[in-house]
């Protein structure tokens, strides 16, 4: 429709005011819900050619189109803006097509599509996921689907932080105070047993501080003298000259985190295309910085430390190398991002990394871009902001964070709980309760971490993100399963709607406002797209639920009367749960059938 206005539109100018006038200047957007109208047509920049006030360009447009296009049914003019108002009878047919089984993101496809890598999750091997995590990973796993639906080629990649000072804290404690305690002779899930000893490097580590703070040394100089931490060191540069014990701990250990992580992702419903483990990467990016050492693009300290003087672009010098010969996060990225571009010949990366890495991935551009790597323009720092809880900020080496397998576990709990009270599982099988409460509760948690602006900070509550009444990934899979089961009824009584009908009836304004929201589907999911922005359709999916189940609670759909409106309903009803499962879909929440 917005096409063919702005073809209506640019031939009233040249009727009106025998001009022509490029189509650049036709600015439409959808009419706000304050004023009358579908589309507004922003008349400022016609006055050009009309020589008239706004209001007068306006009135004169809009008596056009009235006069001359069928499908324009009114208008008002406000100031400098042209609301237009389409015809019913346009919004009938178009639900008769979106009703005819077509793609229904079929106009979200873009005319240029590229190569997106998606980073997400990157965790640490010396700790389980948290809820931070899981914000990470639904967010990264939420922007493929979505970029995907717009017709990029979108690969999913991990990036696994399996080498460092925090790695070697975890093996270090482990050797020192664990006894050989092993996942299977605990029965603690791996990532959980490597976390129990990195909080306990971090305990035995503040007493060694305070004990040498208590001898008259400064805080820095005891945490920088505390014997447990020259250890860390020294296993870390063990772990880089290959030393056969350390190395065999490190795998050992490693693996007991993966297979931790593995139940996790699988929990959460994400997966990836290909992981990377910065213990590979590493090694890639300290050639690359030896050559730009050979190339005088970077320098070297009096102690052999490598640098990067960024001061020019605004930045600031930036070590790349210890002095040891040990290498830094951004000589990890360094050669992350070359491999990957190695690998895929990506257009872009996006990197799901919170907003306290925002100065480092404007360092790692720049200095790509430096170092000669012309396709570093296209590496972006997708920043979101952190979650906390209503008690305050999570702390991993304190031992504090919420635990993503705990909160999980608590979601289904609550979910299992607030149904049970509800009622209406008493015909369920025990298994298929366990499947609800287990699609409820991650819906729950889902949805409530996507509907945030992602560039926000938020804070997680359990017990408001499965409110079956507020806006919530429960209600909107309550409002699709009260559809389906009017469907189900629909068939169960042998009513069998009429695709050809739809065309022929005439529905009242609740109808037509619900087509209207559904249209503006396609165009959601492609601002989403474009603003790497989930919260865009958790939003729209409410926003649609609120006005179906207002519909829903208004209106008789199988008990109506009238044939063609019965029909008519029937196919708004099924459009609808289509649209609510698709926009679901893209943010990885699984709809229950029945509730």
């Amino acid at each position: 429709m917005e096409i063919i206005l702005k073809d209506k539109i640019i031939e009233a100018v040249r009727i009106l005011y025998n001009s022509e006038v490029p189509g650049t200047l036709i600015q439409l957007q959808e009419t706000r819900k304050e004023f009358k109208g579908d589309f507004t047509l922003v008349v400022f920049p016609l006055l050009r050619f009309s020589k008239n006030t706004p209001e007068k360009t306006g009135e004169n447009i809009g008596n056009y189109l009235l006069e001359s296009f069928p499908l324009v049914s009114g208008f008002n003019v406000v100031k400098g803006f042209l609301n237009l108002i389409i015809s019913d009878r346009w919004w009938i047919e178009y639900f008769a097509e979106m009703s005819s089984g077509r793609n229904l993101l079929a106009n979200c496809i873009t005319k240029c599509p590229e190569v997106i890598l998606v980073e997400y999750s990157s965790p640490n091997t010396n700790k389980p996921l948290h809820l931070g995590h899981i914000r990470n990973n639904l967010l990264g796993f939420s922007l493929f689907r979505i970029l995907s639906s717009c017709g990029h080629k979108v690969i999913k990649t991990n990036i696994v932080n399996d080498r460092g000072i925090h790695i070697c804290k975890s093996m270090l404690a482990w050797k020192k105070y664990a006894d050989g305690e092993t996942p299977e002779s605990s029965g603690i899930k791996g990532d959980h047993l490597v976390g129990k000893y990195y909080v306990r490097f971090e305990q035995e580590y503040k007493s060694q501080v305070e004990s040498l703070v208590r001898t008259g040394l400064s805080e820095p100089e005891a945490r920088n003298s505390a014997p447990l931490m020259a250890e860390a060191r020294e296993m870390l540069l063990k772990w880089e000259n290959g030393d056969r014990e350390v190395v065999d701990l490190w795998k050992t250990m490693n693996s007991w985190v993966y297979a931790g992580f593995d139940e996790t992702y699988k929990m959460l419903g994400v997966d990836f295309d290909k992981i990377y483990y910065e213990s590979e990467t590493y090694i890639i990016g300290k050639e690359i910085v030896l050559k730009g050492l050979e190339e005088n693009i970077l320098y070297k300290h009096d102690d052999n430390s490598i640098w990067v003087d960024l001061t020019s672009q605004g930045l600031d010098q930036k070590l790349l190398q210890r002095s040891d010969g040990t290498a830094v996060y951004m000589t990890q990225d360094l050669g992350t991002a070359v491999m990957r571009q190695n690998d895929f010949h990506f257009d872009k990366t996006l990197y799901v990394v919170g907003n306290e890495q925002n100065y480092h991935f404007q360092v790692l551009r720049a200095l790509m871009k430096k170092m000669g790597y012309g396709w570093a323009d296209g590496l972006i720092h997708f920043s979101y902001g952190m979650v906390e809880l209503p008690e305050g900020r999570m702390k991993s080496r304190e031992g504090t964070v919420v635990d993503a397998d705990d909160l999980i576990k608590e979601m289904k709990e609550t979910a299992k709980t607030v149904s049970l009270e509800l009622g209406k599982l008493a015909d369920f099988t025990g298994e298929e309760k366990e499947d609800i409460f287990r699609k409820i509760g991650l819906g729950a948690l889902k949805y409530f971490i996507l509907k945030v602006d992602p560039h926000k900070n938020m804070t997680f509550n359990p017990s408001e993100s499965i409110d079956f009444n507020g806006n919530t990934g429960p209600l909107i899979q309550y409002t699709y399963a009260r559809i389906k089961s009017v469907l189900r009824k629909a068939e169960q009584v042998g009513i069998k709607p009429d695709q050809g009908a739809i065309a022929a009836t005439n529905p009242g304004v609740k109808e037509i406002e619900l087509i209207k929201l559904l249209r503006k589907f396609s165009d959601t999911v492609s601002e989403a797209a474009a603003n790497y922005s989930p919260a865009l359709i958790a939003n729209y999916c409410y926003v649609l639920s609120k006005e179906y189940n207002q519909f829903y609670h208004d209106f008789s759909i199988l008990g109506e009367e009238d044939f063609a409106l019965r029909n008519f309903r029937i196919f708004l009803s099924k459009l609808t749960s289509e649209v609510l499962s698709s926009g679901m879909w893209l943010l990885g929440i699984e709809m229950p059938e029945r509730m």
